[in-house]
C-alpha cells in the first residue's frame, strides 16, 4: 500500500473541493480548503518525502499554468488529470507528468468510446495512461460517472469490466463519489471490491479521515489499494497529521 497524495487546483489556487458539488450552476462549490501555498510547494514537498504516483488535478478551465508548475517542480513523480484529451495528452507527458488520468473523455454522452481510448494509448502509449473510473452506487451497482461527476455513464465496474479496461492503461484511480472529500469515512464496501477485482495498480480516494481509517483500509483492500486523503490531511486544513500518514505508509 502506497500513499498517493493529490494536488487539486481550482481557479488557479491549490484547494480541497467536495468534488460532488462541482458542475450545478445552481449549486454552489462547497471548498473545505484554499490553500497559501502554490502546486509547486506541494510538489516539492511530496518529492522531498519520496511520494511518487501523486496527482494533479485540473478542476475546470484556468489551472493549466499552475499544473505544468506542479510538474515542472517534480518531474517524473506525478500524474495528471483534468481535461486530458488524445490531442493533449502528449503535453503533459512531455512536461514532465509520469501519466495522464482520464475520464470524461474516454466516457463520452455516458458511454465508453473505444475509439477515443485507442487514439490516448496510441498518443501516449498505455504505460502513461491512468483510468479515472470514480463511480456511485445505484441499483445495488457501481457505475462511472462523468462530467465532475454529475452524470451516471451506463458502465458498469465490476470484476469483468475491470480487467477489460487494464488492457488499456497502468493504474485505476478510483474516487468514491459519494464520501469524497467530506471526511465521513471510506466507502467500505467498494474498497473490499476493487481489493478483490483489480490486479494492476489501482487508488482509491474518498472518506480516508484517520490512522484507524488508514488501517481498516489496509485490511479490507488486502495491502493491494493505494490511498489517496486529501481534505482530512492538515497540510489541507484537516486533522490527521500528514508526516503521521507519510510514516505509516512507508
Amino acid at each position: 500500500m502506497q500513499f498517493r497524495p493529490c494536488i487539486d487546483l481550482h481557479d488557479g489556487k491549490v484547494k480541497q473541493i467536495v468534488g460532488s458539488t462541482l458542475g450545478y450552476q445552481d449549486q454552489a462549490v462547497v471548498e473545505n480548503f484554499t490553500s497559501d501555498y502554490d502546486s509547486t510547494y506541494y510538489a516539492k514537498l511530496f518529492q522531498q518525502d519520496g511520494l511518487t504516483g501523486g496527482h494533479v488535478i485540473m478542476l475546470g478551465p484556468g489551472n493549466e499554468e499552475a499544473a505544468l508548475q506542479a510538474l515542472a517542480a517534480y518531474p517524473g513523480g506525478l500524474q495528471v488529470g483534468g481535461g486530458i484529451t488524445a490531442e493533449n495528452a502528449k503535453t503533459y507527458i512531455e512536461a514532465g507528468a509520469s501519466h495522464v488520468i482520464v475520464t470524461s473523455y474516454l466516457f463520452y454522452d455516458g458511454q465508453l468510446d473505444r475509439e477515443r481510448l485507442t487514439n490516448l494509448v496510441a498518443a501516449v502509449g498505455k504505460e502513461h495512461v491512468v483510468i479515472d473510473l470514480s463511480c456511485r452506487k445505484k441499483d445495488g451497482k457501481w457505475y462511472v460517472v462523468t462530467d465532475k461527476w454529475t452524470k451516471f455513464s451506463n458502465f458498469e465496474v465490476n470484476a469483468q469490466s475491470l480487467r477489460e479496461m487494464e488492457q488499456y492503461c497502468d493504474e485505476f484511480l478510483i474516487h468514491a463519489v459519494d464520501v469524497e472529500g467530506k471526511r465521513s469515512g471510506m466507502q467500505e464496501e467498494l474498497v473490499a471490491d476493487l481489493a478483490q477485482w483489480t490486479t494492476i495498480p489501482t487508488t482509491y480516494a474518498g472518506g480516508v479521515r484517520s490512522l484507524e481509517d488508514l488501517k481498516k483500509f489496509e485490511q479490507l483492500g488486502q495491502g493491494k489499494l493505494h490511498v489517496t486523503i486529501g481534505s482530512a490531511l492538515d497540510i489541507f486544513g484537516g486533522d490527521l497529521a500528514y508526516e503521521r500518514v507519510v510514516a505509516y505508509c512507508k
